[in-house]
């Protein structure tokens, strides 16, 4: 225990949304130098409130050198050109690759634990994550048929994190009937003929989008139409519990009219 303390690191800059989340949730505060620039917004970070308190970075190599940071974290596309100049600088940056199974968020946590000297925390939200996912899916007997539709009629398939959350709150995807595993545009005459029990998508920005008017498409009025998706869901962190029990109270066999 002495030495995983001595060798935690004490100077951590997130570069990334998704591993300031995981960070903030296992790391000590006070090891936490900085974490990314959208870390407090709450249209896309499940820690939006607290990263306040947090010195917020611009991903700028220069900046972060300046810090001094003995751990920078990164995502797969994060700033690429900053992540190899800090590299080539001799600064030590761990990249995480972006999760698109529940798998994949389960090797996050154990790896964002062990990197900043607390695996046994990594172990015990493990735990936790699995013991909450099981209660969850426990009870479904039936599958709605959902779409997860969002601006300019884009929409994602199974194996993407969105794909994985809706399915673990035991809805069936349409995507899947219209040949999308991914990511692609579902044009909203194709949308309506699979007439799916629910149309599942964003809150909708302030201000107005023209790329946002598809939502509010009269076709689309007489369809249950549940606006849900956010913060929650953009990074595979253990926040997306708490997306799949808010999903699931649209599920007839665990919210809608129980």
């Amino acid at each position: 225990g002495a030495s995983v303390a001595l060798a935690a690191p004490q100077r951590v800059v997130s570069m990334n949304l998704c591993t300031d989340q995981l960070a903030y949730l296992l790391a000590d505060h006070d090891q936490i130098l900085s974490l990314s620039s959208i870390a407090d917004d709450p249209y896309s970070s499940a820690i939006a409130d607290v990263a306040k308190d947090f010195h917020r970075n611009t991903s700028d190599a220069e900046e972060i050198y300046l810090m001094q940071p003995d751990l920078v974290l990164a995502g797969q596309w994060t700033a690429q050109a900053s992540v190899q100049m800090l590299r080539d600088l001799g600064i030590t940056v761990e990249i995480f690759p972006p999760e698109n199974t529940m798998d994949d968020i389960r090797a996050n946590i154990l790896r964002m634990a062990e990197l900043v000297g607390h695996p046994e925390r990594g172990q015990d939200m493990l735990a936790t994550f699995n013991a909450d996912l099981d209660a969850l899916q426990s009870g479904i007997t039936t599958r709605p048929r959902a779409a997860l539709y969002y601006a300019n009629g884009y929409t994602t398939g199974e194996q993407t994190l969105a794909g994985q959350i809706l399915a673990a709150a035991g809805f069936d995807n349409i995507a899947a009937e219209a040949g999308i595993t991914w990511g692609a545009t579902m044009p909203l005459e194709q949308l309506v003929m699979l007439q799916p029990d629910v149309v599942i998508t964003g809150t909708v920005y302030p201000g107005s989008s023209r790329s946002e008017e598809i939502l509010s498409h009269p076709v689309l009025q007489p369809m249950r139409h549940v606006a849900t998706t956010g913060a929650k869901w953009v990074c595979g962190t253990p926040f997306v519990i708490d997306a799949i029990a808010e999903l699931q109270t649209e599920h007839p066999d665990k919210g809608a009219n129980k």
